[in-house]
C-alpha cells in the first residue's frame, strides 16, 4: 500500500508529477511550490496506512483499552515484519543510482542519444523505485519507534522501580519533550541539508577553477581531474556527518537530564510523528520534481534546453537534498533516540538527580 501511494505521487504516468511537470511554464518558483505541496499532500494516505496497521496489530494480538500490553505487541511484530522486507527494500534504493549511473557513463562515453534514452526511462522508473524503498523504511520505523517507546517504559519501570511515568499531556516534562522531539528531525535536516549545499558549492568552486585553468575540457581535449571532485565528496561526505550523529546521541541524554524520564518519553513520540510525516513529505517531493524534470526532457512541455526544462532543473536540485539526503536519514534519526534512551537510562537517571528542572 505504502509502494502504490509512493507510486501515485511520484511517476511521471499519474496526475500529481504530470502536474508538477506543467508547473514549469510559469516559471521555477511555482515548480517549487507545486513541489512542496505534493509532498505534504502525500503524507495523508502513507499516515493513514499506518494508524490502519497499527490498529489492526494491536487488535489482533488482544490489545485491549484497559490492557495495551498484548497489543503493543502485536504492533512490534507488525515492526518486525515490515523490517523483514529489508531485502526488497534495499533492491528498490539500489536500482535508481544504478540506472542514474549508468545513464551519466553511456554520456561520459558518447553513446548514440538512444542509449541516453533507455538510460532516462529507466532512471525516471527509478525514481519512484527509490522513493517507495524510502517509504518502506520510514513507514517501519514508524512502528519500531512505538515499540521502542513501550521497551523505554518497561526498562525504567525494570530498573527503577520507584519511578512512576506520568504522560499526561497537561504534565509539564512530557509536554515540553514533544515539543523538543518533533523539533528535533527539523533541526536535524537543517544539519543534513546545509552539508549537501557547502559540499556542493565546493564542488562548484572546484569545477570553475579547473575550467579556468585546464584549457580544452569542454572540446574533450584534455580530461578534468576527476579525482580532485571525489576527494571533496568523499571528505564533505564523513567530515559533515560528525554533528548530525553528536546530535543524535547527544538529545536524549540532556532532555533527560532537565526533563527526566516523561521527558524522554515525549520527546521519542514528538521525534515519531514529526520525522514520519517530514521523511514522507521531503522523499515523494523529491522524487517528483525528478521524474517531472525527467518527463519534461522526453519531450514535453518545452522539452530539453527550453526555459521550462531549466525551471523544472531547480525543483530537482532542490529536492535531492530532500529526497537522498534528509529524508532518509530521519528514520535512522528515529530509532537512534529510542535506543540511546534505553542504553543510557542509569546515566540519565544520575544526571536527572543533579540537574533537575523540576
Amino acid at each position: 500500500l505504502i509502494g502504490r501511494v509512493t507510486e501515485y505521487f511520484t511517476s511521471e504516468s499519474y496526475k500529481p508529477t504530470r502536474t508538477l511537470s506543467a508547473s514549469s511554464e510559469t516559471g521555477s518558483a511555482t515548480v517549487i511550490i507545486d513541489g512542496l505541496a505534493l509532498g505534504m499532500r502525500s503524507t495523508f494516505g502513507s499516515v493513514v496506512i499506518v494508524i490502519a496497521v497499527m490498529i489492526g496489530s494491536f487488535l489482533l494480538a488482544g490489545g485491549r483499552i484497559n490492557d495495551i500490553q498484548p497489543g503493543l505487541y502485536g504492533v512490534g511484530l507488525a515492526s518486525v515484519g515490515m523490517l523483514s522486507t529489508l531485502g526488497i527494500t534495499l533492491a528498490t534504493d539500489a536500482y535508481g543510482p544504478v540506472a542514474d549511473n549508468a545513464g551519466g557513463i553511456a554520456v561520459m562515453s558518447g553513446q548514440d542519444e538512444i542509449v541516453r534514452q533507455r538510460t532516462d526511462a529507466l532512471d525516471s522508473l527509478g525514481n519512484t523505485t527509490t522513493a517507495t524503498g524510502k517509504g518502506f523504511a520510514i513507514g517501519s520505523a514508524a512502528l519500531t519507534a512505538i515499540t521502542l517507546v513501550a521497551a523505554f517504559r518497561d526498562t525504567i519501570a525494570d530498573q527503577f522501580g520507584d519511578f512512576s511515568f506520568n504522560l499526561d499531556l497537561l504534565n509539564m516534562q512530557t509536554l515540553i519533550g514533544i515539543f523538543v522531539g518533533a523539533m528535533l528531525p527539523m533541526l536535524f535536516s537543517s544539519v543534513t541539508m546545509r552539508a549537501v549545499g557547502r559540499a556542493a558549492s565546493s564542488i562548484v568552486r572546484e569545477v570553475r577553477r579547473q575550467l579556468h585553468e585546464i584549457p580544452g575540457i569542454m572540446e574533450r581535449k584534455n580530461d578534468p581531474d576527476y579525482d580532485r571532485c571525489i576527494s571533496i565528496c568523499t571528505s564533505a561526505s564523513q567530515r559533515e556527518m560528525i554533528l548530525p550523529a553528536v546530535i543524535s546521541a547527544v538529545s536524549p541524554i540532556i532532555v533527560g537530564a532537565l526533563l527526566g524520564f516523561n521527558g524522554i518519553a515525549g520527546m521519542l513520540a514528538g521525534a515519531a510523528v514529526s520525522g514520519f510525516l517530514l521523511a514522507v513529505m521531503m522523499s515523494n517531493s523529491g522524487g517528483a520534481w525528478d521524474n517531472a524534470k525527467k518527463l519534461i526532457e522526453t519531450g514535453e512541455h518545452g522539452g530539453k534546453g527550453s526555459k521550462q526544462h531549466k525551471a523544472a532543473v531547480v525543483g530537482d536540485t532542490v529536492g535531492d537534498p530532500l529526497k537522498d539526503t534528509a529524508g532518509p536519514s530521519i528514520n535512522i534519526l528515529i530509532k537512534l533516540l529510542s535506543t540511546v534512551s534505553i542504553v543510557f537510562a542509569p546515566v540519565i537517571y544520575e544526571l536527572y538527580l543533579r540537574l533537575s528542572l523540576f
